[in-house]
């Protein structure tokens, strides 16, 4: 595991932008790409899924959800979705297909679901029709609902066999309730896909902990994904100043926070009682300083020589895509792209053409295809 803080190394020249390598190991790419918008006029989109059918969904985090073409004309907004608590860090969040959408078309949403001046993050299932979504139904709900516009996660991925439905969340600002197992904050959720609790869950069965528990100890993961290999929940997620984490979330695990963070607080203190405890998990690799990670995605295409393997993780703070190359669940080095983009990084996806493509996080959002010169 990585444990030493990185060091700036020198820049590389990566398709005439500079990105630059991070120690112990600095990663040079072989591929040169160059940044082509797909889209822009989106407000603030968050999360972005690709259509058997070659269009896009995306969704907006003031509560809406839209078709993209291929050529990036967006549509009106998609009818039927329910009201969001879009304050804050909430809203419409992420967008997730049915393994078997083809068939059923079934969607899956996870967004702040409002309860008078409270919210938690909620998932719905719904049909995905030629005039809006029907048939909806609210499958997980974060409980209890508080105040307040942190933390709500949340990325929706299913298992390799399709079966279960992965959901991250935050603790919502209330970092003590993440080490609490009687509240749902701060946790990896693991359900099926109709929303009932599997049996083998870590917790089923317990007096006081709440049954869809996968793993706690999480401050507000918002990236997260399906190793393509071994078939394990990887995810990301925010510290506060420094200690950004990746986690490969195992069953009844906890992770630490608050009580273990190899970062501190935005106003230089301590945070808890260091950066190791028995009984609490180690990342796999962590940032310092705090990159702000969101999206993530394990490349597996052909279109860029070198990258094939390495995991994908967008920065909200610096705007910019960090690829990270792996042996086994080591992180070995980590290279630094598109540092001269201007936008926040919200998602990273790899499409059906094998091109990665990249949401912004703006009021004038993109969605952005990486292309090799």
């Amino acid at each position: 595991m990585m444990r030493a803080l990185p060091q700036l190394s020198p820049a590389i020249l990566v398709g005439g932008l500079v990105a630059f390598a991070w120690t112990p190991t600095q990663a040079q790419s072989t591929a040169s790409v160059r940044v082509v918008t797909v889209a822009s006029g989106l407000e603030h989109p968050w999360g972005l899924q690709f259509l058997p059918d070659g269009r896009m969904l995306v969704t907006e985090r003031p509560g809406r959800l839209r078709y993209v073409s291929p050529s990036g004309r967006l549509s009106d907004p998609i009818a039927g979705l329910p009201a969001v608590a879009a304050r804050g860090q909430g809203g419409l969040l992420d967008v997730r297909l049915d393994p078997s959408f083809e068939s059923n078309h079934l969607i899956y949403l996870s967004y702040s679901e409002p309860d008078g001046r409270d919210a938690g993050t909620a998932v719905l299932r719904a049909r995905l029709g030629p005039l809006g979504i029907d048939n909806l139904r609210v499958i997980f709900r974060q409980l209890p609902k508080v105040g307040g516009g942190l933390h709500f996660g949340s990325r929706l991925v299913f298992s390799q066999d399709g079966q279960y439905l992965f959901i991250t969340m935050g603790e919502r600002g209330r970092k003590d309730d993440a080490q609490d197992l009687s509240r749902l904050m701060g946790r990896v959720v693991r359900i099926r896909p109709d929303g009932s609790i599997p049996d083998d869950n870590p917790f089923v069965g317990g007096t006081n902990a709440r049954p869809e528990t996968w793993s706690y100890g999480h401050r507000n993961p918002q990236g997260a994904a399906i190793h393509p290999e071994t078939g394990e929940l990887w995810t990301v997620e925010h510290a506060a100043m420094g200690g950004d984490e990746v986690n490969t979330p195992k069953p009844g695990r906890n992770y630490g926070w608050p009580v273990i963070t190899y970062g501190v607080n935005y106003d230089g203190r301590k945070i808890g009682e260091g950066t190791a405890k028995e009984g609490m998990e180690q990342p796999v690799h962590y940032w310092d300083p705090s990159i702000a990670p969101s999206g993530m995605t394990f490349y597996t295409g052909d279109r860029y020589p070198g990258w094939k393997g390495s995991l994908f993780v967008g920065s909200l703070k610096f705007g910019l895509l960090s690829r990270l190359t792996l042996e086994g669940n080591r992180v070995v080095s980590e290279e630094r792209l598109l540092t001269d983009l201007g936008a926040r990084v919200r998602d990273v996806r790899q499409g059906p053409d094998g091109y990665l493509y990249l949401l912004t996080d703006e009021s004038n959002g993109r969605i952005l295809r990486l292309e090799p010169n």
